[in-house]
C-alpha cells in the first residue's frame, strides 16, 4: 500500500492520473474557505486542469478551516501535502481516479488566525472564495438580513477580539490590504446560494459596517463579489470509498473525494484583481448567471427536494434507488415540465428539455450512492431558495402548484421524525426543535408546519397552496409515501 505524498505520488504514474506540473513552482494565488468535497471535486478539480496545461501556476490554493470539524481536514491534507484523490465514477460501474494537486497550504484558522489573515493580505492572493454553505452567510430567517445578534459574531465584535468567523478574518484582511495601499481580493462565493456573489456582498459589507464604517464603504466600491453557479453532486466519502481505492489501486488516501462524471461552474466575468483563465478548463464565463442559476436551483436542487422525501419515507435510501422507482421519476419530470419550467426564463446556449433529462440520468447513477438523508439535511435553509420561488411566481400568474405543495407535505411527514415503520428518523436541521414539534401537531391541526411564517410567509393563507398541501399530507398519513407518490404521478 502506498500512502499518498509529495514524496510518493510520482511512483503512482502507472495507476492513475497525477499532477503533470511541478508543484514546488506554484504560488498561492486563491484562499478558500470550507475545504470540503465539493470544492475538492469542483473548483480545485477546474484549476488542476490549468494547471496541467503549463497554465494558472501562480493561482494554487490555500484552504483555510474556521470550524472544530475542519480539524480532520487540516490533518489529512497536511499530511498528505495537499495532495487528494479525485474518483470518477460513471454509471456503468467504470470509474477513473486521478491525483489533484492544485491545494498546496492548508490552514486551521483557530490554530494561527493571525497566518490567515497574514495570508489573504498577501498580494499575490488575489481571489479568497467560499463554500461554506447556505447556513454559513449568518441570515437571519426571520428578517433575511445579516444576524449580528449571533453569538460567534458578537465575540468577534468586541473590542480587542482575535478574529475567529469568516467574516472577522476576511474583513480584517482587507483593513490591512486598504491601510496598506494593496488592491482588494475577489470574494467569490461558491455556494448554493441564489445571488451569492450579492449575498455574500451584504453579509460581509454588514459586517464591516459594525467595525468601521468607513471600511464598509470602501468595500462596497472596490471589492467585485462574482455571481456564481456551481453543480457537481459530490456525496459524503465513506470508508467503503477509501477502501475501494485501496483496492483498486493500492494507493491509501486519508480523505479520497468521489464525484459523477457531470460538472458545471457558471461565472460572472466581475473580478478585483484578475483571475484564472477558467474559461480554458471548461468554465463558462458570462455577463448574468441568473438564468442559470435560476435553471439549476429550480430544476435539480428542486428536484432533489422532491425526491429525497418521498424516497425515504418509501424505504429508499439511496438517490439512485428512489429514482428508479417509476412512479417518482414520473414525479420528478412532471414537476419540472408543468411547475418549474414555466417559471424560468431563457437559459443562453442550454437546451432545457436535455438539461432535465440529464438530471435523471445523473440521479439515476448507482455508483454514486449519494444518500438521501443528506439531501434532507437542512431543509428550513434549502426549501425557502429552492422550491417557494416557484410556488410563489407560481400563483402570481394562476398556475397549479399541486407537486411542489405535495413537497412541502412530504418534508413536514418526515419532520415527524418517525418514518413509516415506526423507526426514528434522524432530522438533521439547524431548526430540528421547532420544525418537529409542529409537525407533530399536524395530524390533528393539518396546517400547524406551514404556519411558520418566518419560512413560508403568508402560503398557509392561501388556498391554492393549501389544499394541495392537505390532500397530500392526508394521504401520506393515510396510505403511506408510495401510494402518495403513485397518484400524484398518475401510475
Amino acid at each position: 500500500m502506498t500512502p499518498l505524498t509529495q514524496q510518493t505520488v510520482g511512483t503512482l504514474a502507472g495507476r492513475m492520473a497525477i499532477p503533470a506540473y511541478d508543484r514546488s513552482k506554484l504560488t498561492v494565488g486563491i484562499v478558500h474557505f470550507g475545504v470540503g468535497g465539493f470544492h475538492r471535486a469542483h473548483q480545485a478539480m477546474y484549476l488542476n486542469r490549468l494547471m496541467n496545461e503549463g497554465k494558472a501556476h501562480d493561482w494554487a490554493i490555500c484552504g483555510v478551516g474556521v470550524l472544530p470539524g475542519d480539524v480532520r481536514m487540516r490533518d489529512a491534507l497536511t499530511a498528505q501535502g495537499g495532495l487528494y484523490t479525485l474518483v470518477q465514477k460513471h454509471a456503468d460501474r467504470t470509474s477513473e481516479a486521478r491525483v489533484i494537486g492544485s491545494i498546496i497550504e492548508y490552514l486551521f484558522a483557530p490554530d494561527d488566525p493571525e497566518a490567515v489573515i497574514e495570508k489573504m493580505s498577501d498580494p499575490a492572493v488575489r481571489i479568497v472564495s467560499l463554500t461554506i454553505t447556505e447556513g454559513g452567510y449568518n441570515i437571519h430567517p426571520a428578517t433575511g438580513e445579516f444576524d449580528a445578534q449571533a453569538p460567534a459574531i458578537r465575540a468577534d465584535l468586541r473590542s480587542g477580539a482575535v478574529p475567529a468567523t469568516v467574516f472577522g478574518l476576511v474583513t480584517e484582511a482587507l483593513r490591512r490590504r486598504r491601510a496598506r495601499k494593496l488592491k482588494p481580493f475577489t470574494v467569490m462565493s461558491c455556494d448554493n446560494v441564489p445571488g451569492n456573489g450579492g449575498v455574500a456582498r451584504r453579509t460581509l459589507t454588514a459586517f464591516a459596517r459594525l467595525v468601521d464604517p468607513d471600511l464598509a464603504a470602501w468595500i462596497e466600491d472596490a471589492v467585485a463579489f462574482p455571481d456564481s453557479m456551481v453543480d457537481r453532486i459530490t456525496p459524503v466519502t465513506t470508508d467503503h470509498d477509501r477502501q475501494t481505492l485501496a483496492l483498486l489501486s493500492g494507493v491509501e488516501d486519508a480523505w479520497p473525494v468521489v464525484c459523477e462524471p457531470f460538472t458545471q461552474w457558471v461565472l460572472q466575468e466581475h473580478f478585483s484583481a484578475g483571475r484564472p483563465p477558467f474559461e480554458e478548463a471548461g468554465v463558462q464565463i458570462v455577463a448574468d448567471v441568473k438564468p442559470y442559476e435560476l435553471m439549476k436551483l429550480r430544476l435539480l436542487n428542486a428536484d432533489h427536494q422532491a425526491l429525497c422525501y418521498f424516497g425515504y419515507l418509501s424505504g429508499y435510501r439511496y438517490v439512485h434507488e428512489s429514482v428508479t422507482d417509476p412512479a417518482i421519476a414520473k414525479l420528478l419530470v412532471a414537476y419540472m415540465d408543468i411547475e418549474a419550467t414555466p417559471t424560468l426564463p431563457p437559459v443562453p446556449g442550454i437546451d432545457l428539455d436535455a438539461y432535465k433529462r440529464t438530471l435523471i440520468e445523473r440521479f439515476s447513477n448507482p455508483e454514486i450512492r449519494d444518500t438521501l438523508a443528506r439531501l434532507c439535511a437542512e431543509s428550513s435553509d434549502r426549501i425557502p431558495k429552492w422550491l417557494l420561488p416557484v410556488v410563489r411566481e407560481r400563483l402570481a400568474r394562476g398556475g397549479e402548484v399541486t407537486r411542489a405543495a405535495a413537497v412541502v407535505a412530504a418534508w413536514a411527514r418526515y419532520a415527524e421524525g418517525v418514518d413509516e415503520s415506526g423507526e426514528p428518523i434522524e432530522i438533521v436541521d439547524r431548526l430540528k426543535e421547532r420544525l418537529t414539534a409542529a409537525a407533530r401537531r399536524q395530524r390533528e391541526h393539518p396546517t400547524a408546519f406551514i404556519e411558520n411564517r418566518d419560512l413560508f410567509g403568508d402560503l398557509a393563507d392561501d388556498r391554492r397552496f393549501v389544499d394541495p398541501y392537505v390532500r397530500a399530507l392526508e394521504s401520506l398519513h393515510a396510505k403511506g409515501a408510495r401510494a402518495t407518490v403513485r397518484q400524484l404521478a398518475g401510475v
